[in-house]
């Protein structure tokens, strides 16, 4: 008898497992991993986990220190971290489990323990002010000032007490807010936009579907690497000197370029453009115009009058005056309006909360009963979520100890590391700081905005102004802006991570160790990369590689508070005064806008006064860059919307890690002596005419 013909067994496990994949993408929130195990919390940080975060904390490390020392200007690496991590643990598990050595699988608890760790990592980078305050303290940085520059004034930099410096003020802002984690994620709800986005990121990750297309973002991640990094080694045979290479092209005209407008064939900030909105990169170009096009040109024609005509191009009395104390008056000015805003939100939000579980207290139960149905899968995704959140708790006792214990070690070795800043400036710095970390935490939970950087920037006002100029007040306020910038920045990083955790059913355990492991790990990482740099380039010149923008207007904002009014150059005050009040004025008319809710949304074409103040220093190449990312942004989203949302992170971080990586074998080749083959210099017809007669006259 004749057998009818039967597909595979191949071909019929392979359409069974396209069924379950399709029933699995088809679940919504936690029922799509019903079956999937959650292991302890000891579990849950392998070794792999910690080994894959150490790699690519050295990574972000490089990414984040290069950053801040040319512009600043820092997008959110989350989504970054989260797809290596995924990609590094599953290209190996991938051979272990073909070799039959696989012990544990990789679930999305280890996946948000190691994007935790990096994140927590690259986090210390940028507040452990290697590129802001601490380089302020430098005595190169306070050479270019003319003011402040005395022994008691300066520190000279060393990997010695940064290390020590680090590891005494990072860790107290993670104890700080811990005993709050229920009220803020369980009763107050608060969405941590960041820390929601990563974790849904996290989930699709570990479901078919996600799987997949998170491989072709590795792919694409690779690709846009390798391009940037080849790109980065091909730009540097062209720059053997000064103003040499594709980095000094005058894309604009020669004039342009005297004026810092040319596009510098930066991979780096072409990604970095492609992440941020697009009202960020329109308002550093608006800063640009504004500063290069308009305002320095006209005070530079007062000089000789406004401030004397023999004055270097570093001079804080001449016109690098102007440009650091403006933007400076713009930066304090926006981060005064949002730590008032914010400290107002979060008053009417408390105020909110209370009525509303008071007011739910005295409702009906029948209403619970009639809305039950409505809510059946929103009830279970709580449940279970709540129940993992709550199931491995930190004493609220360990976190207070732990918390005055750091606090006392911090209050010893800082006024120890800094004799400027004694040991009741340092109190009362750690006594004011919960309350500050909670409002940061608080309002990071709102709106996604953490303003550490401005409580660290008032910290820099009221202690330089305590200790005063003749007893060291200037390195006073550097070394407060780091105590306050660390606890308040790393306990709403935290909290972030506590909300990934609560999504992703990560234990709040795992969430505070992994993130202890990452501060460590940032606190070693971050000088030794910042001292790489230190040591192969001139960081904080104006006109160097590596300009480090906030260095000098750190140091510009303590001499502010020691020295008052005195040491602006003429007008420079009312100029600041009336930057200062223009930044409240147009984050009050966009929030205005924003509350009327316009047809068009008015409020999203007002630019933001921080992003305008940068280039008022450094000049506008960057925001050339970064607009020219949006462009690319603004292209991909016409042709495929989708598709646009899917890869453009991918695509930018890859051009950003690339560029990043390669300064490591530059600055190799720069410590060893090693100089590019050829400079590619341009100059005007005029000059090439007389260079032209010079060579011809010496032949």
């Amino acid at each position: 008898m004749e057998r009818s013909p039967s597909r595979p067994s191949s071909e019929v496990e392979t359409m069974a497992d396209h069924k379950e994949e399709q029933r699995e993408d088809n679940m919504k929130g936690e029922e799509a991993f019903r079956n999937t195990t959650v292991f302890p919390w000891r579990k849950q940080i392998t070794v792999r986990s910690i080994v894959t975060s150490f790699v690519l904390n050295i990574v972000f490390n490089f990414i984040v220190c290069k950053l801040n020392l040319t512009t600043g200007v820092i997008p959110s690496l989350n989504v970054a971290a989260g797809l290596l991590g995924f990609a590094m643990v599953k290209s190996y598990t991938a051979l272990l489990i073909k070799c039959g050595l696989l012990k544990q699988p990789f679930t999305r608890q280890e996946n948000t323990v190691i994007q935790t760790c990096v994140v927590a990592s690259s986090g210390i980078a940028f507040s452990s002010g290697t590129a802001s305050y601490i380089l302020g303290m430098s005595p190169y940085i306070a050479a270019q000032s003319d003011g402040g520059n005395t022994p008691i004034n300066t520190k000279t930099l060393s990997l010695g007490w940064m290390f020590g410096f680090l590891f005494s003020v990072s860790f107290a802002g993670l104890f700080s807010i811990v005993p709050l984690r229920k009220i803020m994620i369980l009763k107050y709800k608060l969405t941590y936009p960041s820390g929601t986005a990563t974790a849904h990121l996290i989930n699709s990750f570990h479901t078919p579907k996600g799987a997949k297309l998170a491989k072709k973002q590795v792919a694409v991640l690779f690709k846009s690497f390798c391009f940037s990094f080849v790109f980065a080694f091909f730009q540097w045979f062209f720059a053997a000197g000064d103003d040499c290479g594709f980095v000094s092209f005058p894309t604009f005209g020669l004039q342009a370029y005297k004026q810092k407008f040319y596009f510098d064939f930066s991979s780096t900030y072409v990604g970095v453009g492609m992440i941020c909105p697009y009202m960020v990169n329109i308002s550093l170009l608006i800063g640009a115009v504004v500063s290069w096009g308009i305002m320095w040109p006209l005070i530079e024609t007062k000089k000789g009058i406004w401030y004397a005509a023999n004055l270097s191009n570093s001079s804080l009395h001449g016109l690098q005056g102007y440009k650091v104390f403006i933007s400076i008056a713009m930066i304090l000015g926006d981060g005064l309006y949002h730590v008032v805003y914010m400290l107002i939100h979060t008053g009417i939000s408390l105020v909110k909360q209370y009525s509303k579980n008071k007011d739910s207290s005295s409702v009906n139960p029948s209403n619970a009963v009639e809305n039950s149905d409505n809510s059946q899968i929103v009830d279970y995704d709580e449940q279970r979520r709540t129940e993992y959140f709550l199931k491995d708790q930190i004493p609220t006792w360990v976190a207070a100890a732990g918390y005055v214990v750091l606090a006392i070690i911090s209050i010893i070795s800082v006024s120890h590391i800094f004799p400027q800043l004694k040991w009741y400036h340092i109190m009362v710095a750690y006594v004011i700081a919960p309350l500050l970390a909670f409002c940061n935490s608080y309002g990071c939970g709102l709106t996604d905005w953490s303003l550490a950087s401005s409580y660290g920037k008032i910290a820099i006002l009221i202690f330089s102004g305590w200790v005063g100029l003749g007893n060291g007040g200037v390195i006073a306020g550097l070394a407060s802006c780091g105590v306050m910038m660390s606890i308040v920045s790393t306990a709403s990083d935290l909290m972030q991570d506590f909300k990934t955790g609560y999504l992703t059913l990560a234990s709040p355990r795992s969430m505070f160790f992994s993130q202890v492991f990452g501060t460590a790990m940032g606190c070693l990482m971050s000088p030794l990369v910042f001292w790489f740099f230190y040591k192969a380039y001139t960081l904080g010149d104006p006109q160097g590689s590596y300009p480090a923008p906030y260095g000098p207007m750190y140091r510009g904002i303590s001499l502010l508070g020691v020295e008052g009014a005195s040491s602006l150059p003429r007008h420079c005050l009312n100029l600041a005064i009336i930057f200062f009040c223009a930044a409240i004025a147009i984050n009050i008319l966009r929030e205005v806008l924003e509350q009327m809710k316009t047809k068009h949304k008015i409020h999203r074409f007002i630019p933001s006064p921080m992003c305008m103040a940068i280039p008022f220093y450094l000049g506008g190449y960057f925001t050339i860059d970064m607009c020219i990312g949006s462009f690319i942004l603004f292209v991909l989203e016409k042709r495929n919307k989708q598709k646009a949302r899917d890869y453009v992170p991918a695509i930018a971080s890859g051009l950003i890690c690339g560029e990043s990586l390669w300064g490591v074998p530059a600055a190799v080749l720069a410590l060893a002596g090693v100089n590019a083959p050829i400079c590619m210099k341009f100059v005007s017809s005029s000059v090439n005419d007389k260079v032209d007669a010079f060579l011809n006259g010496g032949l």
